[in-house]
């Protein structure tokens, strides 16, 4: 029995994944060709796809969205998670990295179901509000800009429907949101946005403390 999350040293952590994870080939070529890509700290770690596989399958989610992209591996993480006639809108401000992953988006077959689209975020999202798709999507990640993670919030709440779910990554930064910010803008904004949220009645709420904390939100 334990009071608290335990520590993982390198030898649990790759028990953890020896005992637990499951990907598509498709996933593992890609996680390995980013290993060696610029700023690729960027990617999500490999049970944090896992848990996020799971969530997406536990709430029978069949449209998502995913606010930045980078090389592609949570994308594909999702699409494969949806089912065949399911839809993922992919947002990046950018299609530098992505194109790494796009093959690997068709090589497992899962091409159809994304949208990626390349502009602002939150023009997309207010461009799908617009067009009356409020309330008709399931689950919604937000991995990107930290500036921008209220608005995307915002704007993900009101696309999704009662009951859809939230994932924000990097809720942790590293341990600093624990910490005075010092003028840090990334870290301000995150402190500010978990405040907000743990009092937000919108919403139920798990913080876990995987990969960099993962905020769980699901719409009430």
């Amino acid at each position: 029995m334990s009071r608290r999350t335990l520590n993982l040293d390198d030898s649990l952590y790759e028990y953890m994944l020896a005992h637990s994870l499951r990907e598509h080939p498709a996933q593992v070529a890609l996680r390995e060709a980013t290993r060696t890509w610029p700023r690729a700290g960027m990617q999500i770690a490999p049970e944090q796809g896992q848990l996020l596989t799971l969530l997406l399958r536990l709430i029978g989610a069949k449209r998502a969205i995913e606010i930045g992209v980078f090389t592609g591996y949570s994308a594909l993480t999702t699409a494969l998670a949806l089912p065949a006639d399911g839809h993922l809108l992919a947002c990046d401000i950018s299609e530098t990295d992505t194109r790494l992953g796009q093959p690997y988006w068709q090589s497992a077959g899962v091409a159809a179901k994304i949208e990626f689209v390349v502009a602002p975020a939150q023009q997309t999202l207010r461009t799908k509000l617009a067009s009356g798709q409020a309330g008709t999507y399931d689950f919604a990640f937000i991995d990107a800009d930290k500036a921008g993670y209220d608005a995307y919030y915002e704007l993900c709440l009101q696309l999704l429907r009662t009951g859809g779910l939230i994932a924000i990554d990097n809720v942790l930064w590293g341990g600093s949101v624990a910490h005075p910010a010092n003028g840090d803008a990334d870290t301000e904004a995150l402190q500010a946005l978990n405040l907000k949220i743990h009092h937000d009645e919108r919403v139920d709420l798990a913080l876990l403390p995987i990969a960099d904390g993962l905020t769980l939100a699901r719409k009430r």
